[in-house]
């Protein structure tokens, strides 16, 4: 990590996890005075039944036990009304529409660079900082602030970053983005932190057992009624449990007998079908997207080269990206990609550099 040379304040988003951890201590070794804090999500009632997720009661003590052991203060912020309107209520949404969304990408639009970045300025703090791995840097050329992959591959975050402005790029601090994994948590074992050895957190927050449609319909207070499994050609194959419960590449947990592999490829939501494909189907082109953010290029003015990702393990792809209008792009992959869903990012790079992305919404 580069050494700095300020003495600024800086807010650190203390999730109780090893990475915020050692991102919190490594901003203290190089000169600036972290403050930490935890983002209260959910009320009390609210229960969390998963040693897999994050934010939970567990998480926010972990927090504080290591904010303690470095000697920073710490506060909690309630942020459980701005949660659900802007990350919750979107995600149901958006799944009641045929879409699969990606509520991380909206908590760090929304949430963790958004709210916490006004609270970090509203307290005097020049920055917010997270545990994420991924760089940022000034581009004296462009003058644009750029947003790059972390060193290790097998952890980038890039993807789920690529929501951020040129206003939150420049109060934003990601200690971690020249790091791998392994270095971090040998580093946190060094410095006896509390949490060293604590697991990756793995399922979204607000559904800790996975179960996506039980949550929605817990939430919205309905059930989703079953209807026909259907080929393209709307031969029926079969009976669907609610089609809120299938996502798009889908082969497991259909429970149909059938001949040879399908996949779920479309949801008709005007007549409640799930339509099924060949794997082969399953690939295309050409998708276009909304609520498009740039960040290396204030625009797209010709068609660019670049390399996208559908999907947040997915490599980035070769392909050819033109900008429609302010918010909307069309990007056109030289090899069909598997499975492009609706609700799920895109994101462009330029080798290391994030071009900019936004959200799926036609293929």
């Amino acid at each position: 990590m580069e050494t700095y040379d300020n003495n600024r304040r800086v807010l650190v988003g203390m999730s109780g996890g090893v990475d915020s951890a050692v991102s919190a201590y490594l901003l203290k070794k190089n000169g600036y005075a972290p403050i930490g804090v935890n983002c209260r999500f959910f009320n009390n009632e609210d229960a969390f039944i998963s040693d897999k997720t994050c934010c939970s009661l567990d998480d926010a003590n972990d927090a504080r036990a290591v904010a303690n052991r470095l000697g920073l203060p710490f506060y909690v912020f309630n942020f459980t009304d701005a949660f659900r309107e802007n990350v919750i209520e979107p995600f149901v949404q958006s799944y009641v529409s045929g879409e699969t969304p990606n509520p991380c990408i909206e908590c760090n639009r929304k949430l963790k660079f958004e709210k916490l970045l006004q609270r970090a300025l509203e307290l005097g703090c020049d920055y917010v900082a997270t545990g994420h791995y991924a760089r940022v840097s000034f581009d004296e050329g462009s003058g644009r602030w750029l947003l790059q992959k972390g060193v290790d591959p097998a952890k980038d975050q890039s993807y789920v970053l690529y929501c951020l402005t040129q206003q939150q790029l420049s109060h934003t601090l990601l200690p971690l983005g020249g790091l791998t994994k392994s270095e971090v948590r040998a580093l946190a074992q060094t410095l006896d932190l509390p949490n060293a050895k604590k697991h990756e957190s793995q399922d979204i927050c607000f559904v800790p057992d996975g179960d996506y449609a039980s949550f929605i319909e817990q939430h919205l207070g309905k059930t989703f009624p079953s209807g026909d499994f259907v080929r393209k050609d709307g031969a029926v194959l079969g009976t669907h449990r609610g089609i809120i419960r299938y996502t798009i590449g889908q082969r497991r947990g259909l429970g149909l007998a059938l001949p040879a592999p399908l996949y779920v490829c479309e949801k008709d939501l005007a007549n409640n079908r799930v339509v099924l494909c060949s794997n082969e189907e399953l690939y295309s082109k050409t998708l276009t997207a909304r609520d498009v953010n740039l960040i290396a290029v204030p625009q797209i003015d010709r068609p660019l080269r670049v390399q996208a990702k559908v999907r947040y393990s997915q490599a980035a792809q070769p392909a050819t990206v033109e900008q429609l209008d302010e918010s909307h792009i069309r990007v056109v992959f030289d090899e069909g990609q598997r499975a492009i869903t609706k609700g799920q990012a895109v994101v462009l790079y330029d080798g290391d550099t994030v071009v900019g992305g936004g959200t799926i919404d036609m293929v």
